[in-house]
């Protein structure tokens, strides 16, 4: 099968589409040739812009997965324990229905790249090009956390749901797995879903009763502890629960990631031709919940025979690589990252203490610069008008590790963020300005100390004055399995 001419692939794909209601309104699936695969193509104009209609119930999602006869039992049970994540639940999902004989899915899977661009599946050669690149040491610890994966978890867990699924003869490899992850990384949206949809049970109960169910808040309790990473990730951290923030949990709208057949053989190109959208209601397209592509040409509708693309977003080419695996020339939105390794302290004079010190200072070792502003080296060009008249008088720092001072009259010329730079002067300082520092610092966390004592004897005091001896006792119990000796000396001396 694997071998098949595209054509066939096309003709299979196109037909189990319409099977699960996927509607090609103004648009048609067509090969584009190795390098690039399939992709969508403008064909029929349409007046209201909708291209491509998609019901969310085809979606590859967390819900999906938990929901399913043959990995839901198993993926559940792991899921509120917290030994799984919910990205983890959908790269499982997609490597057991690539190996399963009979899997539904094979349409869609037959339809998918089996090789990646990404630096994950470059050769030993390939990769000594990116050495010296944060690139490459990502590729590196990217890789080895997927093995070290493979073999405590999924190997073993993927043999088990096949055979719960009647294939003993299917056998599992590490390609398999990094296959999986390469297609959820390349493929997945980040899709915003109403509440009840995202929860059904919850939505059925709370209109029977009016009231949130007890199971309900144990089980959201237990799943916000679950953390997704991801190296370089350039989004910011967020806690998530099947693909939600914990913050929007109580809001009607929440974002779930997810693998939207039809939808995800769109191309990336910087000036989008198309974008998608949710519609819930039916409103737009005439299907409830339903995801749309919609087309963006207002003023010159697409073309027939025209790619309809649409953006992955303002990336940089060391991020576009990474992920899915090319670049663009002349990106405009090209960064370099600049890093100091956290190798090369380790080698440096007292890195011990220096390492504390930048523990203490939540150093800033990295730095996303645009690459243009380094068009005229590190130190972008300024009218000199301009720099004459920032430059006669520097700034007082508020705080820095050697004390108050004037910051030089460069600063405001350097591209580097200032906590970047901050980092670098804790890592370039002599033994005794990092001993100053430490001395600084074990007298702050002193008085902090002392602060809190005090606080904590003149609460007990005013519990004392109006009488509520419980409370004093079970503050005064708290302080006690501490075991610290100042406290203890100052409550007997306040109980007294």
């Amino acid at each position: 099968m694997a071998n098949e001419e595209p054509e066939v692939k096309l003709e299979r794909f196109l037909q189990w589409l319409q099977v699960n209601n996927v509607e090609l309104r103004g648009c048609k699936i067509k090969y584009c040739g190795e390098n690039k695969g399939f992709g969508i193509f403008s064909y029929n104009q349409v007046s209201d812009g909708v291209l491509l209609v998609v019901p969310l119930d085809l979606a590859i999602t967390p819900m999906r997965v938990l929901q399913d006869p043959l990995l839901g039992p198993e993926c559940r049970a792991m899921f509120e324990e917290g030994e799984v994540d919910d990205r983890f639940l959908m790269i499982l999902f997609l490597t057991v229905e690539r190996l399963r004989k009979n899997s539904s899915w094979k349409p869609y899977f037959d339809m998918l790249p089996t090789t990646f661009g990404n630096p994950l599946w470059f050769t030993d050669d390939e990769l000594l090009e990116l050495k010296g690149t944060t690139l490459h040491r990502a590729t590196e610890l990217q890789k080895l956390k997927l093995l070290s994966l493979y073999d405590e978890k999924v190997k073993g867990l993927v043999k088990k749901l096949l055979l719960l699924g009647g294939d003993s003869e299917s056998e599992v490899s590490f390609e398999d797995f990094l296959w999986a992850n390469s297609i959820f990384w390349t493929r997945a949206l980040n899709i915003p879903l109403p509440h009840s949809y995202v929860f059904p049970q919850f939505q059925e109960d709370q209109d029977n009763c009016g009231s949130v169910n007890k199971g309900y808040e144990v089980f959201a309790d237990q799943s916000e502890e679950l953390i997704n990473e991801q190296e370089g990730k350039v989004e910011g951290e967020a806690r998530q629960f099947s693909g939600i923030t914990s913050t929007s949990l109580q809001s009607e709208t929440l974002w779930v990631e997810g693998l939207v057949p039809g939808i995800d053989f769109c191309n990336h190109d910087l000036k989008a031709a198309a974008t998608w959208e949710v519609d819930v209601t039916g409103s737009v397209t005439g299907v409830p919940y339903s995801m749309y592509l919609l087309s963006v040409g207002k003023c010159s509708p697409i073309e027939d025979g025209e790619e309809i693309s649409i953006s992955y977003g303002n990336k940089g080419n060391e991020e576009l690589l990474y992920l899915y695996g090319f670049v663009i020339d002349d990106n405009p939105d090209d960064y370099l990252m600049v890093h100091y390794p956290l190798e090369a302290i380790q080698s440096i004079p007292d890195s011990d203490t220096k390492a504390v010190l930048l523990e203490a200072q939540r150093a800033e070792l990295r730095c996303l610069l645009p690459k243009s502003l380094l068009d005229h080296g590190f130190f972008p060009p300024h009218p000199p008008n301009e720099c004459n008249n920032k430059c006669k008088t520097g700034p007082i720092c508020d705080f820095s590790w050697s004390g108050q001072r004037r910051m030089p009259s460069y600063s405001n010329k350097l591209v580097f963020p200032e906590g970047f730079l901050a980092a670098l002067r804790t890592i370039a300082m002599k033994q005794d300005e990092h001993l100053k520092v430490s001395s600084l610092l074990e007298e702050v966390q002193l008085l902090q100390h002392l602060v809190c004592v005090c606080v904590c004897v003149c609460i007990l005091r005013f519990l004392h004055c109006l009488k509520r001896y419980s409370y004093c006792t079970r503050i005064f119990n708290i302080i006690l399995k501490a075991k610290d000796p100042t406290f203890l000396d100052l409550c007997v001396y306040t109980h007294r």
